[in-house]
């Protein structure tokens, strides 16, 4: 089911995956380049209903507008802000997530919508070549239980930089040989499957250890 939403920085759009008895909504939001076809968040959509966990796939308003380039943070986070009473709407805890930019979206917001934790995918810890423009900031102050799911070989922040996470402020998965989108070279030992099965697992996994 898809669902038109009004926002302070235009129409947003939820794709809804709905479980049969759901006990969370996992909302999740894409990235500066590319859509809610991304295989990750496809994978989840298609995976986690069955395991009482509806997905709501979120189309930030420049997506639905049609726009090549995403705007800025702030604007990103009035989109996100603008869906989130729809997403809070069948009464369920909702866990603030994304890939890429909206991983970042979703920490910077998660404390202040109430989210029950955040599910931060690709987290773009940093420009490529640029590791000292961190941006662990913001993931370590998300507030709330997060798992951070990145790839082995991601240029925006491979696993090993990421800091420690004092106080157990996230946990992290690491999906070898993935880069920025989960994608597997041919040479690798794990295939895209079971790349993709890596994440549908371990978020399960997160998903069923939350309260």
């Amino acid at each position: 089911m898809t669902e038109a939403v009004e926002t302070d920085a235009g129409p947003a759009r939820i794709t809804w995956h709905r479980a049969k008895r759901p006990r969370l909504v996992l909302a999740v939001s894409h990235g500066a380049g590319g859509g809610i076809e991304a295989r990750d968040l496809k994978a989840l959509a298609a995976v986690l209903p069955a395991h009482r966990v509806s997905v709501a796939l979120v189309e930030q308003p420049w997506r639905v507008a049609g726009r090549k380039l995403a705007p800025a943070p702030k604007t990103l986070d009035t989109g996100w802000r603008g869906v989130w009473p729809a997403l809070a709407a069948p009464g369920l805890p909702v866990v603030s997530g994304g890939r890429s930019a909206g991983a970042r979206v979703a920490c910077r917001t998660a404390r202040e919508l109430g989210a029950h934790a955040v599910l931060a995918l690709s987290f773009p810890l940093h420009p490529p070549g640029k590791p000292e423009k961190s941006r662990a900031d913001e993931l370590l102050g998300a507030g709330v239980p997060t798992l951070v799911v990145q790839g082995g070989n991601d240029p925006f922040g491979r696993p090993q930089e990421f800091p420690q996470a004092p106080g157990g402020t996230y946990d992290l998965i690491e999906v070898p040989y993935g880069d920025h989108g989960f994608a597997v070279p041919k040479r690798a030992e794990i295939g895209q499957e079971r790349a993709l099965e890596l994440i549908t697992d371990g978020v399960l996994k997160w998903t069923g250890s939350l309260g």
